[in-house]
């Protein structure tokens, strides 16, 4: 199934799934899709050059039953809010969905919570309740922002081989150096990798 912000939609199952990392810290996971040449979408949007097969749902059914919780933009929800009209991806019952937005008013929307203020005392207040990890969905400048406020944990990036030779980019410029340690690579049939990446900290990052 093809996702506008590069990664499948989670399958829930509330009873099967085990709670994930109890007792450990929950992560911020920033996942999407890039191609080659490090752009998310085309300069119109459009994400056709990202396509999810069979091995691709079981991938992003897998990541997904660790996540309870996903955090995006206003663009990417709207994307997000249209493809479950439309019934390309399912409902997320069991997940809480939030949108960081200064256009949209705070409140219940299209299945999303709107929430705004101090990004740092919101992810602080989601680690301090039991669950599992939190998803950070698409790039832009809320990925900035995470990055900008050293909140991401963990990169999970899908890189197709494709070269769209202009695009949106994956990673927006203006933000301070962050170190990333490689925990795990895998090559599907379809030729595309997946990436894994654990953020490195020392008392003197941020």
């Amino acid at each position: 199934m093809r996702s506008r912000t590069g990664l499948a939609s989670p399958v829930v199952d509330g009873e099967r799934t085990p709670i994930y990392n109890r007792g450990m810290p929950r992560k911020v996971i920033l996942g999407f899709g890039i191609s080659l040449d490090g752009y998310i979408a085309r300069r119109n949007g459009a994400m056709d050059y990202l396509v999810i097969d069979k091995e691709g749902e079981a991938l992003m059914a897998d990541f997904f039953a660790k996540i309870d919780t996903t955090i995006m933009g206003r663009k990417t929800a709207a994307a997000t809010a249209e493809m479950r009209k439309s019934g390309e991806i399912p409902e997320t019952p069991g997940v809480s969905n939030y949108v960081f937005s200064r256009r949209w008013r705070p409140g219940k929307r299209d299945g999303f919570e709107v929430v705004s203020g101090s990004l740092t005392d919101f992810v602080r207040k989601l680690k301090r309740r039991k669950g599992k990890d939190i998803y950070l969905g698409g790039g832009g400048q809320l990925c900035r922002s995470f990055l900008q406020k050293d909140l991401v944990d963990e990169l999970f990036i899908g890189i197709s081989p494709v070269l769209l030779g202009d695009g949106i980019p994956a990673f927006p410029s203006k933000f301070p150096q962050r170190d990333f340690k490689l925990i795990e690579c895998k090559s599907y049939s379809n030729g595309s990798v997946g990436l894994r990446y654990e953020r490195m900290r020392t008392k003197t990052s941020g």
